[in-house]
């Protein structure tokens, strides 16, 4: 079994939805040992919602997971939004900072999650970004690999295209086990052997979801149902193959209660309370 140092900010997270707060302002679930929030619903915000905000991240460790860098687009870089992130980054002690590999705008903001074409240009166009990015917020990148339904123009696999990023752009990874499932339905490829060729040492934590089934070969990432077990088993798998990390459970929408969703936190816990004593075991042998 790899190994994979833990970071700083807990072992099982949520991703924090404003639906949530009342719930979870007075009292935070044992399960829940880090939370999750898009910067840019936070950002701006004033009033209630804001003194809720800071008092949750006053008491607990947060990461952020960004709707809209847009790393790949073929447009500058919004350097004034990458300012006023560091800016609330360093005000709410935020541990992490992920975005999706992929574009949301062009010439105007697409609200969608848009495929980067797998080319040694694109390559190239997001490490510069990427680099770019980092040396303002003086902070490493976490990029997540992304479900996607297309892959306009393609010349590398959709693994050797971001293992170069992250190893040409010195980032890091946000596993999400349930895009590789989304995507090895969709495009037929093994979810298993791209788990494994993921570099282990680049993973700074991992998301897992639920999903719909379009069809027998066409699964859209929804993020509002539960996680189904393969899915659950392909997180077993990650944690034998690179280590036991941070993961964290998103639900963007069909929200239960937050005691149901601690359910899915424990089956987190015990996969990977299963991990440590496997490698506990090996080490003591």
């Amino acid at each position: 079994m790899a190994q994979n140092q833990t970071p700083n900010f807990g072992m099982v997270g949520l991703g924090l939805r404003r639906e949530m707060l009342d719930e979870l302002e007075h009292a935070i679930p044992k399960q829940i040992e880090f939370m999750e929030v898009a910067p840019e619903n936070w950002l701006k915000l004033g009033g209630r919602f804001e003194k809720q905000f800071k008092q949750l991240t006053n008491n607990n460790h947060f990461v952020c997971h960004g709707l809209s860098l847009s790393i790949g687009s073929p447009e500058p870089l919004d350097i004034e939004f990458i300012k006023s992130l560091k800016s609330f980054f360093d005000n709410h002690d935020i541990k992490a900072y992920s975005e999706h590999l992929s574009y949301c705008s062009g010439k105007g903001h697409m609200y969608d999650l848009m495929p980067i074409p797998f080319t040694e240009e694109a390559i190239k166009h997001v490490v510069s970004r990427v680099k770019q990015v980092q040396d303002i917020l003086e902070r490493p990148l976490v990029l997540e690999n992304v479900s996607y339904y297309g892959a306009p123009g393609q010349q590398l696999s959709e693994l050797e295209f971001t293992n170069a990023i992250l190893e040409d752009a010195d980032c890091q990874l946000l596993l999400d086990v349930n895009n590789i499932y989304v995507n090895s339905i969709n495009h037929g490829y093994d979810a298993q052997a791209f788990l494994s060729g993921l570099p282990t040492n680049k993973i700074a934590y991992c998301h897992v979801a639920g999903h719909y089934n379009e069809a027998d070969d066409l699964i859209i990432d929804t993020h509002g149902a539960d996680v189904i077990d393969p899915v659950w088993q392909l997180l077993d798998s990650a944690y034998q193959a690179h280590g036991v990390f941070p993961t964290l459970l998103e639900r963007d929408f069909n929200i239960p209660p937050i005691n149901v969703l601690t359910k899915e936190l424990d089956i987190i816990h015990q996969l990977q309370a299963k991990h440590l004593k496997l490698l506990s075991t090996a080490q003591s042998a």
